[in-house]
C-alpha cells in the first residue's frame, strides 16, 4: 500500500492507495514546525485509525509546496516504510515537458495535477485547483505543460475582506439562494461564491481562446472548494477531489517506486 502526501500552504492531504484506488484520505493543518518524530506519530495514528497496521504501507510519495515541511515528512515516511520517500518536484523525470520560461519554479502540485489529468483523460486539459490559491494549469494530451494562471484563492480573498472591513462578519462559504442579498451575510456569500464562479468561467474562456491546438481542452476541477464553486460554473466539466493523490500515485510508479499490495 502506498502513502501519498500533498503538502499545501494551508492544509496537507494524505491518502493511502491500493493499486489504482485511493482507499483512505485525510486533511490536516500544514505545520512546518513539526519534527520528524511528531510527523511519524501522526502518520502512524492515521493509519491505525483506518484499521490498518503501519507495516501495510510499503512506499511513500510526497509533493510539497512548503519546503520547510518536506524534510521532516520525508524522514518520517522513510521510517514508516523502511524505504526512502519519493519527493516529486520540477526535477522529477515524469514524461512531462515543462514548456515554460522558468521550469524549476513550477510548483509540485501543478505538475502532479496535470500529470494525473492528462493520464486519466488522455486529452488536452485545463486543471482548476481551488485551494489557498486558485491555479489554472494547462497540459496537452502528450504531456506538454504549457503554463497557466495563478490568482488569490477563494478563501484567501474572503479572509482579506473580513480582516480589512471591521463591520463585515466572517461567513461560511456557501452560495445563497439568490444573488441580490437582503442581509449583509447573504451579500458577502453571493459576492464571494458567485464572484469566484464567474472568475473561473472567465479565465477558462480566455485560456481556451489562446489554446495552441485544435483540440478543445477538458476542464477538470480539484481542491478543497471545488465542490462549492463548480455547481455555479458553466466551464468546469469534471470534479476530481483526489486528483493530486492520484497524480502522486502515478508519479511514484513512473519514478520506479514499487509497493506490495496489502489486504485491508
Amino acid at each position: 500500500m502506498l502513502l501519498v502526501v500533498d503538502v499545501g500552504n494551508t492544509e496537507t492531504t494524505l491518502g493511502l492507495c491500493d493499486e489504482d484506488r485511493v482507499v483512505e484520505h485525510w486533511r490536516v493543518t500544514t505545520d512546518a514546525a513539526r519534527t520528524p518524530d511528531e510527523v511519524f506519530l501522526l502518520l502512524r495514528s492515521l493509519i491505525l485509525s483506518a484499521d490498518l497496521v503501519p507495516a501495510a504501507v510499503t512506499g511513500a510519495a510526497i509533493g510539497s509546496v512548503v519546503p520547510a515541511a518536506t524534510q521532516a515528512l520525508a524522514e518520517a515516511a522513510a521510517r514508516l516504510t523502511g524505504k526512502p520517500a519519493i519527493v516529486v518536484d520540477a526535477r522529477s523525470k515524469l514524461g512531462i515537458t515543462l514548456a515554460v520560461d522558468e521550469p524549476m519554479t513550477v510548483g509540485a502540485d501543478r505538475i502532479i495535477n496535470t500529470l494525473a489529468a492528462s493520464r486519466m483523460y488522455g486529452m488536452d486539459c485545463i486543471v482548476v485547483d481551488l485551494g489557498t490559491a486558485t491555479t489554472y494549469d494547462c497540459i496537452t494530451a502528450d504531456g506538454v505543460f504549457l503554463g497557466g494562471v495563478i490568482q488569490p484563492g477563494v478563501r484567501t480573498s474572503a479572509e482579506t475582506l473580513f480582516r480589512r472591513t471591521s463591520k463585515l462578519p466572517a461567513t461560511e462559504l456557501v452560495a445563497p439562494q439568490k444573488v441580490i442579498g437582503t442581509r449583509t451575510e447573504e451579500c458577502i456569500r453571493a459576492g464571494v461564491v458567485y464572484g469566484a464562479a464567474e472568475s473561473v468561467d472567465g479565465i477558462v474562456r480566455r485560456i481556451k481562446k489562446e489554446w495552441p491546438r485544435e483540440q478543445v481542452p477538458k476542464v477538470v476541477a480539484t481542491g478543497g472548494l471545488a465542490e462549492v464553486i463548480e455547481p455555479h460554473c458553466t466551464e468546469i466539466e469534471a470534479i476530481e477531489p483526489d486528483l493530486t493523490l492520484h497524480g502522486l500515485r502515478m508519479a511514484f510508479r513512473e519514478l520506479g517506486g514499487v509497493t506490495v499490495r496489502s489486504p485491508r
